[in-house]
């Protein structure tokens, strides 16, 4: 199992607008490494959903629900989406100024590629969100 984290600009898409939908077509990636890290995902796999902007913070979960396609509005074959399913709502959002002083985040690409929208986590990572979200 593989676990990641994407990121949403909050006044276009947000947390709340993917648990209201409960599904969702997560595209608009265009990088390089994001569109790879977007082809290793696998049905199942859990996604951390973040808020990027103003919030910069880890905002709840969701799940892959169908492994990497061409995006259907795109006639470029390169870029690709998965499906995603919305799972829970973090009890307390964790905050990007908190990550920065977990030492499971020393070398994340969450930290050191600020642009990157979809990153991978090992499970380290992933269970120290988890243990910050429960407060």
């Amino acid at each position: 199992m593989n676990y990641w984290l994407v990121k949403t600009e909050p006044s276009v898409y947000s947390w709340d607008d993917l648990r209201k939908a409960k599904s969702a077509v997560w595209d608009g990636v265009k990088n390089p490494v994001a569109l790879k890290n977007l082809r290793a995902a696998r049905r199942g796999d859990p996604v951390l959903i973040y808020h990027t902007g103003a919030e910069k913070r880890v905002v709840g979960i969701a799940e892959v629900s169908r492994e990497a396609y061409p995006d259907p509005k795109k006639l470029d074959e390169r870029l690709l989406v998965v499906d995603l399913v919305a799972r829970e709502k973090l009890e307390t959002p964790v905050p990007l100024q908190i990550l920065r002083k977990e030492a499971a985040f020393a070398d994340s690409p969450l930290l050191c590629i600020g642009r990157l929208s979809v990153v991978p986590l090992d499970e380290r990572q992933w269970k120290t969100v988890l243990k910050l979200a429960a407060g």
